[in-house]
């Protein structure tokens, strides 16, 4: 068993669970304690089975349960050391990582990834197993040489598809944050998601599309877009269709 439960993603918080066998790390933790809780209940996801807290980076979606989950659970925040000493998380057992410095948990192998996002040191994670591979990689404004080459490696990418650029344009932000989302160190729109899905096309990998946008994003356009230029079939592009809505996917083979 090597599986992907996609907890939470999007603007409200984020939180993904990867499990392979009886042992997991969850990704983020951007929502509360709690919450969390309550939908690895409704996924099938045992507590005893998350060994580790791994985090992207310290924006408050992805780390606002960060501290309560480590210390509830029992287990250590891992993260590089720019980002822990920029997020505020105390009281907990901290267990630092380097970008594309490889470990291992359990069976897993697990390489976090630079990403180009306005954070401290932001990473995307790679986590291996068996030989197949699955990628999480969002808030970046654009894929680093590495990031895109995980992807075309991938079985199962979570990827972001934040925001539809007329809908960024033509929405409530202020012009400095319209610019800092649809810049390099943003986020990725559907059309620059499709474009990297695009390059890297492998006909076995499984797409879902992370980290929509509430405000400057729908469902439906994420994978309309996604679909149109890419060529895929619409209903094999996923991704969260509303708030509690959850989602697990099992890698093939």
């Amino acid at each position: 068993m090597f599986e992907v439960h996609v907890l939470a993603s999007g603007s409200d918080g984020n939180c993904i669970v990867i499990q392979h066998d009886d042992e997991a790390v969850m990704i983020d933790a951007g929502i509360s304690c709690r919450r969390i809780t309550g939908l690895m209940e409704q996924e099938g996801v045992e507590k005893k089975a998350i060994k580790a807290l791994l985090v992207t980076h310290e924006h408050s979606d992805h780390i606002s349960g960060a501290g309560a989950v480590s210390r509830k659970f029992g287990i250590p925040v891992m993260c590089n050391k720019a980002t822990f000493d920029c997020s505020g998380i105390s009281n907990v057992e901290y267990a630092e990582i380097a970008t594309m410095g490889s470990f291992c948990i359990g069976e897993m192998n697990i390489t976090p990834l630079p990403t180009s996002h306005n954070a401290a040191e932001p990473n995307a994670f790679m986590v291996e197993a068996e030989g197949k591979k699955i990628l999480v990689a969002t808030d970046t404004g654009k894929l680093t040489f590495q990031v895109e080459h995980a992807l075309e490696e991938a079985n199962i990418a979570v990827i972001e598809s934040n925001y539809d650029k007329k809908m960024l344009a033509d929405g409530p932000y202020p012009q400095y944050l319209k610019r800092l989302i649809a810049s390099d160190m943003g986020h990725l729109s559907n059309v620059d998601c499709a474009g990297a899905i695009k390059r890297t096309m492998n006909e076995n990998r499984q797409i879902f599309l992370a980290h929509l946008s509430k405000t400057n994003n729908i469902p439906d356009v994420a994978r309309d877009t996604v679909a149109e230029i890419t060529g895929m079939k619409r209903m094999r592009i996923d991704c969260l269709e509303f708030r509690g809505d959850t989602r697990t996917l099992k890698v093939r083979g």
